[in-house]
Order: C-alpha cells, then sequence, then structure tokens
C-alpha cells in the first residue's frame, strides 16, 4: 500500500509458462521485480490476483501449510548468499533437509552429490572454513539432492568472481542436463542469462520481453 492508503502494484501484466527441463532467465533492473516473482513463484508470497501452477497444482489453492510441502517435494532453492548454516558441517547441510523430508539414505545421498559438486574432501567443513565458490557449489548439492523438478536460484554468482562464477554456472547447467530439472534463474550477470534457453525481461513490474 501507498502512504496516501493507494495501492501499489509490485508486478501485473505478467504472464509464461515454463517446459519441464527449460533454462529461463529472469533480467531486469533492480527494483524491476524480479525477486518478488521469485518469491510468488515459491509461494512464499501471496499475490492479490493471479494463479501459478506448477506440474498442474495450483499453488495458491493450497494452504500454508500445503505450499510447504509442495516447496519441500518439488522446489530447489539457491541464493545469492548461499544461506547454509553455519553450525553445519558441509555434509550436514546438505543431510538436512533429506532428513526433513524423511528421504531414505541420507548420508549416503548427500556424500554422493557433495562428491559430484567436487567437494569430496570437504565435507567436514564447516561454512566459515569454505570459500565462497565451495559454499555455492554446498549449496547447489542440496538443491539438487532434493531432485526437484524446478530449481529457482537468486542471484547464484551475485557474491562470486568472474572465474568462480563461470565455473558455478558450468556445473548448474551440467547438473541440469543430467537430472532434467527445470532451471528459473533471477540474475545480472548477462553470461548466466546468454547460458539460458530463453529470457524473461521485467521493467517496472510487467514484463516486456520473453
Amino acid at each position: 500500500m501507498l502512504a496516501d492508503g493507494g495501492t501499489l502494484n509490485i508486478l501485473q501484466d505478467i504472464g509464461f509458462a515454463v517446459e519441464p527441463g527449460e533454462t529461463v532467465a529472469v533480467v531486469g533492473a533492480s527494483g524491476s521485480g524480479k525477486s518478488t516473482l521469485l518469491g510468488l513463484l515459491a509461494g512464499l508470497d501471496v499475490p492479490s490476483a493471479g494463479s501459478i501452477a506448477i506440474n498442474g497444482q495450483s499453488v495458491f489453492d493450497l494452504d500454508e501449510d500445503g505450499r510447504a510441502a509442495l516447496r519441500g517435494e518439488q522446489i530447489g532453492f539457491v541464493f545469492q548468499s548461499f544461506q547454509l548454516l553455519p553450525a553445519l558441517t558441509a555434509l550436514e547441510n546438505v543431510m538436512m533437509p533429506l532428513e526433513l523430508a524423511g528421504r531414505g539414505q541420507p548420508t549416503q545421498t548427500a556424500r554422493l552429490w557433495l562428491e559430484r559438486v567436487g567437494l569430496a574432501q570437504r565435507q567436514s567443513h564447516y561454512p566459515k572454513h569454505l570459500s565462497g565458490g565451495e559454499q555455492q557449489r554446498v549449496a547447489l548439492a542440496r538443491a539438487f539432492a532434493m531432485q526437484p523438478s524446478l530449481l529457482l536460484a537468486d542471484e547464484p554468482t551475485g557474491n562470486l568472481d568472474a572465474a568462480t562464477g563461470k565455473h558455478i554456472i558450468e556445473l548448474m547447467f551440467e547438473l541440469n542436463q543430467e537430472s532434467g530439472v527445470t532451471l528459473l534463474l533471477v540474475t545480472h550477470d548477462e553470461s548466466l542469462a546468454a547460458a539460458c534457453q530463453r529470457r524473461i525481461h521485467l521493467a517496472g513490474g510487467r514484463m516486456v520481453q520473453s
């Protein structure tokens, strides 16, 4: 809401479909609504109008617990700030969502994914002892270990230097091709956007190009 009681429309005239396994970059200037769109797609925010469906399930037909269950079953997240728990080792960070979801053999699965992202020798290290690139690889292992159908990434290379960011991009798309997970990425990184099959361009809360 605005101070004078009017309504502030953050997003409007947004409409698109993403195919299974597709890679899509959401681009636009700061304040264009990219992060708000990501929050809506994840069911973390609730829109005043409109609908979002994931694999045929209308997200906002579900209550808060239902949306949380949908996220746990079908959506993975990768953040600019990594969002690792500092009191847990790399292995424990990857294991935790598997354990919460009641998945079988969480330790073995977490080890396999840390090996897959090149961190077999860093499993017992805490986030403060890992570089930014290593922390983001742990985050990727945590996301892909859950075998989501949709991975949402918010500026996944934003806190990394160019060389490390390039490696993370290559790894992310390699994992995408292997697992078939759909990638939807919010980014200012031109090389990351260029690697995607399609772009959704936001300006002033509207989709101006798709």
